[in-house]
Formats: C-alpha cells, sequence, structure tokens
C-alpha cells in the first residue's frame, strides 16, 4: 500500500477520439441578443474556443510535456496520490511541495519547476479528488484530510523538512499541512489565500486600502461567486452536466479564467487558449470535474475549517496579485506572517501568468528567509 510506482500519461486514443466527436456534436445555446458577457460565456466565443479543442489543440503534444517532469503514483489513507517529484542535481536544494488550486492541476507548475529546479527538490502533487491522483473512493476528503495525507507522502519521500507552497485551494491545504506538522514544515507560502474577519470589528476596523480590498471582495462574490454556492452545495447535480459534455465543461472553467485572471478580457490573452485547454483536457481525461467540485461541498460542510487554536506557528509568506483579495489583519489571525508581498502584475494563477514573480518570492522566502540557503 506504500509502495511509490511510476507514473506515465498515457489517454487512450480513442478517448481523444471520443472528446473530438462530443465537441463537434456540441448542441448550441442561443444567445440574448446584445448581452456579450454579462450574463455568462457567449457562444460565440466558446464555439470557437471549442473548435479549436476538437480540431486544433495538441493533446500529444502536452502530454508529451507532462511526461518530461517525472511522475508517480502511491495509495495514501485508502486512496491514490499522484505527484510529479523532480529532484535537484544541487546538493543544498530545498525540498518544496507545490500545491495547485481549481480550475488548476499540475499542468500548470512546468514553467514555474522549470525556474526553480535548480534550487529546489519539487513535489507537485495532483490533489486527492483531482486530476491524475482520481477521485477518491469515498466523501470525506476535506482539507485537513488532503493535507494530513500529503505530509505522509513527504514522508514516504523521505523529506525531514520542506517548505509548502499553495494558491487557490492550495491555499486552503498549505496552512493545514503546516498546522499538522509543525516540526517539519518550516515555511509556506501561498497566494490567493482566502481571509475571513473574525466579526463585526474586524470589517469595521479596516480602512484604506484593506477596505477597498474587502469591498472589492464583497463585489466579486455578488457578482461572480455563484460557482462557489452551486460547488458547494450540489456538486453532484454539476458533476452529471461536467462529465457528459465537454463543452459545458469548458464553459464552466473558461469563464473562471476570465473572472479570476489579471487585466485581460479574454482567458486566451492571460495565460493562453493551450494552457486553459490542458487544465480542461486533464479533468475530462481523469473525470475529476464531479470530485473536484465535491471538495468544494467538504469546505462549506467541515465544521473544523476556520475553528484554530491560535496562530499557526509555522512562518507564513503571502503573496498578493491584483485580483487577490487577501486582507492582513484578518490573515494575522490565523496565522504568523513573517512576509507579505504585493504585485502590480500578474492574477489568480501566477503560476501560468507570472512564474517570474512567483519564482523569486518563492526564492527570497524559502532560501533567504527560511532555510538560509546560498543562491
Amino acid at each position: 500500500m506504500s509502495e511509490i510506482r511510476p507514473y506515465r500519461v498515457a489517454i487512450p486514443e480513442p478517448e481523444v477520439d471520443d472528446l473530438r466527436r462530443r465537441l463537434r456534436a456540441t448542441r448550441w445555446a442561443p444567445d440574448p441578443p446584445g448581452t456579450g458577457w454579462s450574463r455568462g460565456v457567449p457562444t460565440a466565443y466558446l464555439r470557437s474556443l471549442a473548435g479549436y479543442w476538437a480540431d486544433g489543440y495538441d493533446w500529444r503534444r502536452h502530454e508529451a510535456e507532462l511526461n518530461a517532469h517525472p511522475q508517480f503514483v502511491t495509495e495514501i489513507d485508502g486512496t491514490r496520490v499522484h505527484f510529479m517529484h523532480e529532484r535537484s542535481a544541487n546538493p543544498g536544494a530545498v525540498p518544496l511541495v507545490l500545491l495547485h488550486g481549481w480550475p488548476g492541476s499540475v499542468a500548470d507548475f512546468p514553467a514555474l519547476i522549470g525556474a526553480l529546479r535548480d534550487d529546489f527538490h519539487l513535489v507537485a502533487p495532483s490533489l486527492p479528488g483531482f486530476g491524475f491522483s482520481g477521485p477518491p473512493p469515498g466523501p470525506g476528503w476535506t482539507d485537513g484530510r488532503t493535507a494530513k495525507a500529503l505530509n505522509a507522502l513527504m514522508s514516504r519521500l523521505g523529506y525531514a523538512e520542506y517548505g509548502v507552497h499553495g494558491g487557490d485551494v492550495g491555499a486552503f491545504v498549505a496552512p493545514l499541512m503546516g498546522r499538522d506538522a509543525p516540526d517539519r514544515v518550516r515555511g509556506v507560502h501561498v497566494n490567493a489565500l482566502v481571509t475571513v474577519p473574525g466579526g463585526d470589528e474586524d470589517i469595521d476596523a479596516l480602512d484604506g486600502a484593506d477596505r477597498e480590498r474587502f469591498e472589492a471582495l464583497q463585489r466579486w462574490q455578488r457578482n461572480e461567486g455563484a460557482y462557489l454556492r452551486v460547488q458547494g452545495t450540489s456538486p453532484q447535480t454539476l458533476a452529471h452536466a461536467h462529465h457528459d459534455s465537454p463543452a459545458g465543461l469548458l464553459a464552466w472553467f473558461a469563464e473562471r479564467y476570465r473572472d479570476l485572471t489579471g487585466t485581460a478580457d479574454l482567458p486566451d490573452d492571460a495565460v493562453g487558449r493551450d494552457a486553459v485547454l490542458t487544465d480542461v483536457s486533464v479533468y475530462w481525461f481523469t473525470g475529476t470535474a464531479g470530485s473536484a467540485a465535491h471538495s468544494y461541498y467538504e469546505r462549506f460542510h467541515d465544521e473544523a475549517r476556520w475553528e484554530h487554536d491560535g496562530r499557526s506557528p509555522v512562518p507564513t509568506a503571502v503573496a498578493v496579485f491584483p485580483t487577490d483579495h487577501a486582507i492582513r489583519p484578518f490573515a494575522e489571525r490565523a496565522n504568523t506572517i513573517v512576509r507579505w508581498t504585493e504585485f502590480e502584475r500578474g492574477g489568480h494563477f501566477p503560476a501560468l501568468e507570472s512564474p517570474d514573480l512567483l519564482a523569486a518570492d518563492l526564492r527570497a522566502f524559502f532560501l533567504d528567509q527560511i532555510f538560509g540557503r546560498p543562491r
């Protein structure tokens, strides 16, 4: 059960052909005239993107790019865990876990891995329920359970001390890895951190940039956050559509990339069509759109999620990109913040949008502040 086995992405050709067939046979919804993006993804845009997915996008090329990185699978707590494991040639390299978010996957990390592997031993898991880890065998995979499983993975790989970086969903899991194993997790670095007030008095105390960021978060929740409620309350209803219709899955993901990227009007402009389609393809071929949505249900219904016994003792760095809504006074309620960096470029997916900025911040935090390693 603790065996670590090599893994290679190899989607059977009939599954690739089936995806293309389904895309070409899509029954397209009519658009209300003159609404553009105001009510969701326009048909013309989605039809163009789906057409490229069916007849222009080269899955085999991106599959080969994934396979350029050593990959493995193992079983932990009854579920399969897939991970990339790129060991540095540098004997003094620092072990670092990279945690993706939703709708991301390990396919987000090749550029970041390339920028970091001279200084870090890199472990990039597919979170349980996501991508090549596949759906877990049953419910109950909370962020805390995932954190314990990933600390167990690092033990299995022989790492006594390490850092953890996470964004989006990964920013929920990374701090919990620190709480679960504070003697082993030397530092936690996050972006797209969700911060919550302790009460109305915390909100009333906000001013300046923090007040503006809190108000921006409220606007985002009203105008663009409906997907959170759907995935957090009825993920299985959504799963039926996403498991059967690649065009429907693409629309759901493309809207998130448009909403959450930096200054781009379209996902294509921020991260590129191929990056979006590679992530969507990973979810489609692995059948994990539903189980990934269920992770939101687990988060919404986990009574222990926000109940912490004081601050985590693990030194924590927060990278704040232009579309993030992290508020430092709220973040400091639960975390020992030792670094807070605000960027003028990038967005919710910095490993894709601005890997240079993210890599530099990771080096400055882990090499200079935490491990004190030369570089």
